[in-house]
């Protein structure tokens, strides 16, 4: 019965049921009233309590590191910043003084913009209830209401002030509305009461699964932003669940206790002035009009108190002083009206604060500014001029007049204040007059009529007024350097230099050339032995180098397919070859060319014949095949198929499986009935019958056609037989025929069913012309375009999709230089070292080439790994090492033996690796080069640039040709003809882009209810909103399965029932599917196409509600379920994916324990399934053996009944019944349900050779054992032959389930059907995304790839769908390393001409400058200001030469600054004074000697900043002491004389360059534009007077001048980024300071992550997860980089000091042994 509505107007008569369900439910309105009253008061303790408990929750998830924010950024997500918490941050940073208004709203500003920069877009909520905070500071409360007006009048953001607070209803309406990505908040505020309701926000917001990013720990450079980020979770969703009620509780007593005082009486003030006074005036400067209302409103104000006083309580200040103080305060109004900011940045410093009853004074001033701004804008009376918002005042202008008037003793008219200053200030009293009408104010003149005092008693200017303190200026040190004279010799004439003679000059001490032998970054000195050259090996060598190259092999054959495994490389005679062929055609008469195609014809009908015979022979056994087992017998025949040649007897077998299938159809109609239709049979019928009609029309006959027409007709596809070739059909016709066919009908039109059906077994538009160049595949238009680029020696950027054949082509090019000659060299550079370890097995495994001695076919050059690298025709290695050869002067003649250089994943390495890495070897090479990159969202911009690159080397060729002609010109002319066209191609450059996968893309969503497992499709266009398609359309990449274009067309034809197009985008009545028997994929793209671009029309055409419910009801019903009722059932669900033939699979998870645990629960599932089904058979045999035991055991036993032998006694031995159940399991076959393993993927006898491959690695057993189940696992920790052994039985498809982390994602070749996202993590972005979905549905492997989302939720998933990968820019990559390394390069090569082209092109022809030319004359200064710098520390000399322990630096380059800092504290004998053996004699440290070294590498080295909220948290500790301790003193203190060098010399720097900042831009606020520049400076000699500081203020931003800020403070690194400007695009992290102390945005200290120092005393990675905060794949790689560098270290100070009895190198190699053992042994139990 349904319920009655009730409305109080009528009320229909009860039944006496019905009153009594109404009694009963008053009864319980009243029981919840009364419990809810119970409820309504929270004591001070359960608050207390309450609020703990979340502060608690909170920071115990709280990071310990820092990641990047936007890598799964979406354009049409938002980022919802609070705006208090951005207010308090900016307000309390150090460089602002309190009171300088327009200094805070450029601190703002620049917040803002950093985001704006970075491509992301904001919302800012400024809650109704958060203004309350600041009535006790309302100087703060004037500026916040300031903040909001200027951000809702000024400027574009989309701000929210409507809101009372966070647990508001209306706020969770909101947040339903929108898509946020995360929210920023500041974790503490300006007392406790605000961070208490900071706190609240934090978890309501964690409860809705809203990401949390502390403001407070956030940075950026020039490409991402990083902060600490929290990810909301069940946790906190039942906690804010559970104590709801009590936390709203809590926050309205928190409110309650927000002071109001004397609001209500201001406000009745405030009502009383007529604001239309001011109107009329002229003015509508909103500063103006604030400074009258706000003063009158003070003078009210103290003439009430003085009125209503008596004459002990009477303020200290009368109301003259009032008057002149506020005289005074007009005048600077009026200043700041006319003064431009270029004058304004000169103003004086004053030290005096203002007095105790002054301080009160301003404040209640404030207060009224903050009710006159509320007025303003909720009244919004007339049209106000917003442009001076953000400048209403100037405490420090203010404090210069009365500083004037009051210290100095200025006269009324000693200065001259100007007429039309005068006239404002005038205007301004006399507004201020008239309102206040009830107090006598008196003129404007004289501005001071008491003799009160305002100020404190303290100096009258600030020392720095006084003392003229500027930055020291330094001249340059004279250099005679090529490299410097030719890069920035344009602007040497501008600078200063020293005179030889100058005693300030200490760069003439020598510390000694380099040692030219030195390996740039290796382990050892580059010895002949090293580099693979000259002195022969040992045997042991030899033998591990011949295991090695076995190991590569074997995996290398597991990599290729077999039509491309083990070519045999010979020099290239292809020529000669072709010109004899080709002349031997030109003599063929015609009668021999007769004879040859007789010949061929002959040939091609004994081969028919004799294959006819064979299929006749096989036929029947086939059919039976087929009968037994439909599926796998069909599969044979596919097989068959292709092992025949002669298309008749293929169309033969085809035309025999297409009836087999058909006859299979008609069996299963009349046995199952229309409703239970397996329409799967049909497709495989559609399948032959396109296969026929595509490859075999030219042999098909009479009969073949009636047949399948036939078929068609029986199917209900009698609309394609119109369009037949063959339309007469033999046999029955009429009603009863076709009544007879109906049960054997679809039900579904022909083109319904291909694209909903079919969509995978689409026909593919494909050549079929072989290309000879490439043996085992036929390749595509767009890799044959390659494949010519590569054949013209030319270049080229090549984007195309993942898994698409990028590397295919690749691999020409690699064949093409090993054909080519045995000189040449081909460089292949890959992004991680996975990749490397696949290429070179790939490389090993495709070719085979006999190489003159010496020389070898691949070499590599990585981390710690180091074989043959100059030696070998095919190097790879990976961007920073490539670098590193690129630049070693002493690799010149192997660099000129380079002939191509493929980069393969360049985004990753924009990303990953860092942008600068892989742009300065494009910067470097000369020769022809390959990009290869899966996701470059601008690569138009990119090859613009690479060009310009181009055209770079052309003319530096052209100049060499020019400089080492000494031929006669007939001779040049000559050569240069016969060369011109080569150079041209060498220098050419060319794009190609290839756009959609082979194969399709379907997800999947799964959740379980009711203990199974359901599995919802994801439809792509769920992702997506209104709003985001409007605005961005659809993403580039998101392309639609035939099946899903068909779900969007009918969900299209549900919401809008009076679509004009539905029947002309019907599939049926389609032009291009109408009657067509074979649609191809082509067809069912351009059809995709066509929707997608009506769907757009409805929303440009405002159908927004429409097209917002189709993409509402394409969304997946999914249930939330816990994590770990998903972790528990992920066996279920891997059974799951078998039962439902979506095997193999890879299963990502970016967590390395959680990878292994979860293969071996899929283990042990299937083992407990197999003992069950063990059980249940063999139960009888079992309990007879067991009773037989037990009776043979209660039969007593006599002396002569004894067993007289040992082999009797074993014999019983084996009967105990532990050893029948062993025996038993070793007897019984593993059934097939209770493994995944596929036997018939790998013969026996290769089993057993990969399980020996990888028998001696740690976990082979654990590996061997999984493997057998069909079960692997691949993550970091596992060795390289680990992971190659799953990668192997994984390719050739015996494993058929992997658990892993990142690194199968990049590039490995595992193809498989499925794969699922197990977990979410931070590092799961949009790029991560799409090269891990590569990995399924490869082409030639799987025809559909299928993604699935276990155990990740909705808004994660829609995040990677539509999210885009970011854009490749050019950002600042010069530093002081990389300068050293330039010069040592240039000034040891060689050849100079070459690495002075090098250098000059890497220098001048950056990506940031082609993007930003102003940033070129940027990097000269920087350029200059390093080379000093190395020069005054005695790194180089003046003709630039490398000298002292430049090459110990420049190993180190890649820690910056910290590889200076060491080399520092290293000439300074720090090192030595800490290492001394335990006794003496010893060779031996001390465990405090080797732990205090470490504390040291650990404050340069692998430096992690943890955030400060975390000192403050209550986690315990179970090892790690976590937070890393302070430096020794001797080592503080000589790393603070190393800071203060670097602040000198790149102080001067930055004012040096900031004339180059654009004067438009640098009195500007970055976001709004409000332009402070426009005003001519007036003639004022009391403006002069006060703007007269003699602190220089140049290289600072003009808005931070405003608060007193100089160029001295460009001299303390901690507030660099703050006060310089940002219009010159230098980033302090390229300054080499190392920050002894570091604080975050509210002055907070940061302390350093012990990590490294604790896993040297604990050695566990377990606990650095738990305690220290690091994923454990993350600390891994952490503490492997530091051991690399401390190796480094040990290697380089025995090169360096030449002696290995030295106590520091000692002490260095038993620190790297000690590290690298614990590593070891950690790596071995993981």
């Amino acid at each position: 019965m349904p319920k009655r509505k009730t409305a109080k107007s009528s009320k229909p008569a009860k039944t006496s049921g019905e009153q009594v369900g109404d009694s009963r439910s008053l009864n319980k309105v009243k029981l919840a009233k009364k419990k809810q009253k119970q409820i309504t008061v929270l004591s001070e303790q359960e608050q207390k309590c309450l609020l703990e408990q979340i502060t608690d929750l909170i920071f115990k998830d709280i990071p310990k590191s820092q990641v990047s924010l936007l890598n799964d950024y979406v354009e049409s997500e938002f980022i919802l910043i609070d705006g208090d918490s951005l207010f308090i941050t900016c307000a309390s940073d150090s460089t602002l003084q309190r009171g300088q208004n327009l200094h805070f709203f450029f601190l703002v500003e620049c917040f803002l913009l950093d985001l704006t920069s970075k491509g992301a877009k904001y919302i800012i909520v400024f809650f109704k209830d958060a203004e309350q905070i600041y009535h006790e500071n309302p100087d703060l409360l004037s500026l916040r209401t300031a903040l909001i007006v200027h951000l809702v009048n000024n400027t574009d953001i989309a701000v929210q002030t409507e809101f009372s607070n966070c647990l508001d209803d209306s706020w969770n309406d909101f947040l339903k509305k929108i898509s946020l990505s995360f929210l920023i908040i500041s974790d503490e505020g300006l007392n406790q009461l605000q961070t208490n309701l900071l706190h609240i926000f934090i978890i309501h917001a964690l409860s809705r699964r809203i990401s949390i990013v502390f403001i407070s720990g956030q940075e950026s450079d020039m490409v991402r932003i990083y902060g600490y980020r929290i990810h909301g979770g069940k946790d906190h969703q039942e906690f804010f669940r559970k104590h709801q009620t009590n936390i709203k509780l809590c926050l309205e007593n928190l409110l309650k206790n927000l002071e109001r005082s004397g609001t209500e009486v201001l406000l009745s003030l405030l009502g009383c002035l007529c604001l239309e006074a001011v109107k009329g005036k002229g003015k509508r400067d909103i500063r103006y009009i604030v400074c009258i209302v706000s003063c009158s409103l003070v003078l009210e104000v103290h003439n009430k108190e003085l009125q209503s006083t008596t004459q002990k309580q009477k303020p200290p200040l009368t109301l003259q002083d009032v008057a002149d103080l506020i005289r005074m305060y007009c005048l600077s109004v009026a200043l700041l009206h006319h003064l431009p900011l270029s004058q304004r940045i000169q103003i004086r410093l004053i030290t005096n604060n203002w007095n105790k009853e002054t301080s009160v004074l301003i404040q209640q001033h404030r207060f009224c500014e903050f009710l006159v701004l509320k007025h303003l804008t909720s009244e919004m009376l007339w049209n106000t001029d917003m442009f001076a918002l953000p400048d209403l005042h100037d405490d420090l202008l203010w404090k210069n007049i009365v500083h004037y008037y009051e210290v100095e003793g200025g006269q009324e008219f000693g200065l001259d204040i100007r007429s039309n200053i005068c006239r404002d200030y005038e205007y301004l009293w006399s507004n201020i007059s008239a309102l206040s009408k009830t107090v006598d104010v008196g003129t404007p003149f004289p501005l001071r009529r008491t003799s009160k005092c305002f100020l404190t008693k303290k100096s009258s200017l600030s020392e720095a007024n006084a003392s003229k303190m500027t930055v020291p200026r330094i001249k340059l040190i004279p250099m005679m350097c090529t490299v410097v004279d030719e890069f920035a010799g344009d602007i040497l004439k501008d600078l200063a230099f020293l005179k030889s003679d100058d005693p300030s000059d200490t760069s003439a001490e020598n510390w000694g050339k380099n040692n030219k032998h030195l390996c740039w970054n290796s382990r050892r000195p580059l010895t002949d032995h090293y580099a693979g050259t000259g002195a022969a090996e040992d045997l042991w060598a030899l033998q591990n180098l011949s295991v090695l190259q076995t190991s590569r092999c074997c995996y290398g054959q597991s990599l290729v397919d077999n039509s491309s495994k083990m070519n045999d490389i010979e020099l290239d005679n292809s020529k000669s070859i072709c010109t004899d062929v080709e002349k031997s055609k030109k003599n063929y008469t015609q009668a021999q060319m007769i004879i040859e195609e007789n010949q061929k014809q002959k040939r091609a009908e004994e081969i028919q014949k004799r294959e006819k015979i064979q299929w006749d022979d096989s036929c029947m056994s086939t059919e039976r095949e087929i009968k037994d087992n439909f599926k796998s017998g069909i599969d044979n025949l596919e097989t068959i198929v292709k092992t025949f040649q002669n298309k008749s007897v293929k169309l033969a077998i085809k035309m025999a499986g297409l009836n087999v299938c058909f006859d299979k159809w008609k069996e299963h109609c009349e046995d199952k009935g229309e409703p239970q239709k397996n329409l799967n049979l049909v497709v495989g019928i559609m399948r032959r019958i396109h296969s026929l009609l595509t490859n075999y029309q030219d042999v098909l006959k009479e009969d073949d056609y009636q047949q399948i027409v036939k078929y068609l007709r029986y199917l209900g596809f009698s609309n394609l037989i119109a369009t037949s070739k063959h339309t007469k059909v033999q046999g029955e016709k009429g009603q009863a025929f076709t009544k007879k066919l109906s049960p054997y009908a679809t039900g579904i039109g022909s083109a319904r069913f291909q694209l909903e059906y079919m969509g995978q077994y689409l026909i593919r538009e494909e050549r079929d012309d072989p290309d000879p160049r490439v043996q085992h595949f036929i390749p595509d238009t767009w890799q044959r375009e390659i494949l010519d680029i590569v054949d013209n020696n030319e270049s080229a950027v090549i984007v195309a999709p993942p898994s698409s054949g990028k590397s295919e082509a690749s691999y020409y090019c690699v064949e093409k230089i090993l054909r080519d000659s045995n000189e040449g060299t081909v460089v292949y550079v890959v992004p991680t070292q996975a990749l490397v370890n696949q290429v070179v097995a790939t490389v090993y495994g495709r070719f085979n080439k006999t190489l003159p001695e010496g020389l070898t076919l691949c070499g590599i050059f990585t981390q710690g790994h180091w074989h043959a690298a100059l030696k070998c025709q095919v190097l790879v290695t990976m961007p920073q090492y490539f670098e590193d050869l690129l630049l070693a002067p002493h690799h010149q003649k192997w660099v000129k033996r380079i002939r191509y250089v493929i980069f393969d994943e360049i985004c990753y390495n924009g990303i990953d690796v860092g942008t600068e890495v892989w742009e300065s070897l494009l910067l470097m090479i000369q020769c022809p080069f390959l990009v290869l990159s899966a996701a470059i969202t601008n690569p138009e911009h990119l090859v613009e640039w690479l060009q310009s690159v181009k055209r770079y080397w052309r003319k530096c060729a052209k100049i060499a040709v020019s400089e080492n002609s000494g031929s006669s010109a007939a001779a040049e002319e000559k050569t240069n003809k016969k060369s011109a066209r080569k150079q041209n191609k060498l220098y050419r450059l060319k794009l190609v882009l290839h756009e959609g996968r082979y194969n399709d893309f379907e997800r999947y969503v799964c959740s379980v209810k009711d203990d199974d497992f359901t599995i919802h499709h994801y439809h792509p266009y769920a992702a997506l909103t209104v709003e985001h398609i409007k605005k961005y359309g659809f993403p580039v990449d998101l392309v639609l399965s035939p099946r899903e274009t068909i779900v969007l067309y009918d969900t299209m034809v549900k919401v809008r029932t009076n679509w004009p197009k539905a029947d002309k985008l019907d599939p049926e009545k389609y032009i291009h599917f109408k009657n067509k028997t074979v649609i191809t994929k082509a067809d069912a793209r351009l059809y995709e196409k066509k929707l997608k671009k009506e769907f757009k029309m409805w929303i440009e055409c405002d159908y927004n509600q429409e097209a917002g419910k189709v993409l509402k009801l394409l969304k997946p019903p999914v249930q939330c379920c816990s994590e770990k009722q998903m972790s528990d059932r992920f066996p279920h669900f891997v059974e799951k994916l078998q039962q439902m033939d979506k095997l193999p699979a890879v299963f990502f998870m970016l967590n390395i324990k959680r990878a292994g645990d979860l293969a071996k629960k899929v283990y042990h599932f299937l083992e407990e399934k197999q003992r069950d089904m063990q059980i249940e058979k063999q139960e009888p045999l079992l309990t007879t053996k067991l009773g037989n035991i037990e009776k043979s055991a209660n039969t007593k036993q006599t002396d002569d009944m004894k067993l007289p032998c040992e082999n009797d006694r074993t014999l019983v031995g084996k009967m105990q019944p532990e050893n029948i159940m062993q025996q038993l399991e070793k007897i019984v076959e593993v059934p097939a349900g209770c493994t995944y393993a596929n036997y018939k993927a790998v013969d026996i006898k290769d089993l057993h050779k990969i399980f020996d491959y990888a028998r001696f690695i740690a976990k082979h057993e654990d590996l061997k054992k999984l493997a057998l189940r069909g079960i692997g696992y691949h993550h970091a920790f596992l060795e390289q032959k680990g992971k190659q052994f799953v990668e192997i039985l994984f390719k050739m498809g015996f494993i058929q389930v992997v658990t892993a982390t990142g690194t199968l994602a990049l590039g490995i070749n595992t193809p498989c059907k499925s794969v699922v996202f197990v977990q979410n993590s931070e590092y799961l972005d949009a790029l991560n995304y799409r090269w891990m979905c590569g990995r399924a549905g490869q082409r030639d492997y799987h025809l559909l790839g299928n993604i699935y989302f276990y155990n990740i939720s909705l808004s994660k998933i829609e995040k990677l769908v539509k999210s885009n990968v970011p854009q490749t820019h050019g950002q600042f990559f010069l530093t002081v390393s990389l300068i050293l390394r330039l010069m040592a390069f240039a000034s040891e090569a060689e050849d100079k001409a070459d690495a002075r082209g090098k250098v000059v092109s890497l220098l001048k022809n950056s990506l940031l400058s082609f993007e930003q030319p102003k940033n070129l004359m940027v990097s000269k200064l920087y350029f200059l200001f390093s080379v000093q710098f190395l020069l005054k520390e005695r790194y180089v000399d003046r003709e630039g030469n490398a000298v002292g322990v430049s090459e110990l630096v420049t190993r180190l380059h890649c820690h910056e600054p910290s590889n200076f800092v060491f080399a520092n504290f290293l000439v300074k004998g720090l090192f030595y004074k800490l290492c001394h053996p335990s006794h003496t004699g010893s060779k031996v440290f001390s465990k405090d000697v080797m732990e205090k070294l470490v504390l040291v590498l650990a404050h340069l080295f692998g430096r992690k900043y943890m955030p400060a909220a975390v000192v403050k948290s209550k986690q315990n500790f179970s090892k790690s002491k976590v937070f890393l301790e302070d430096l020794p003193e001797d080592f503080a203190a000589a790393l603070a004389v190393y800071n203060h060098k670097i602040e000198e010399n790149f102080g001067q720097f930055l004012q040096t360059f900031s004339w180059l900042a654009n004067t438009t831009e640098r009195y500007q606020l970055p976001i709004s534009k409000l332009d402070f520049s426009s005003k001519e400076q007036p003639d004022s000699s009391l403006a002069s007077h006060i703007m007269s500081c003699d602190q220089e203020r140049i290289a600072l931003s003009p808005f931070v001048c405003l608060s007193g800020n100089s160029d001295l403070d460009l001299l303390h690194a901690g507030t660099v980024n703050n006060v310089m400007l940002h219009a010159l695009g230098i980033p302090a992290a390229n300054i080499p300071i190392l920050y002894l102390k570091k604080c975050d945005k509210q002055g907070r200290g940061m302390p350093l992550n012990a990590y490294v120092l604790d896993f040297y005393k604990h050695g566990s990675l377990a606990a650095l997860s738990q305690d220290n905060g690091l994923h454990e794949g993350e600390a891994y790689r952490l503490l492997r980089d530091f051991a690399f560098t401390v190796k480094t270290i040990s290697v380089s100070l025995r090169d360096v000091c030449g002696s290995e009895d030295w106590n520091v190198v000692r002490a260095f190699e038993q620190l790297s042994r000690s590290y690298w053992e614990k590593l070891e042994r950690v790596s071995k139990q993981n």
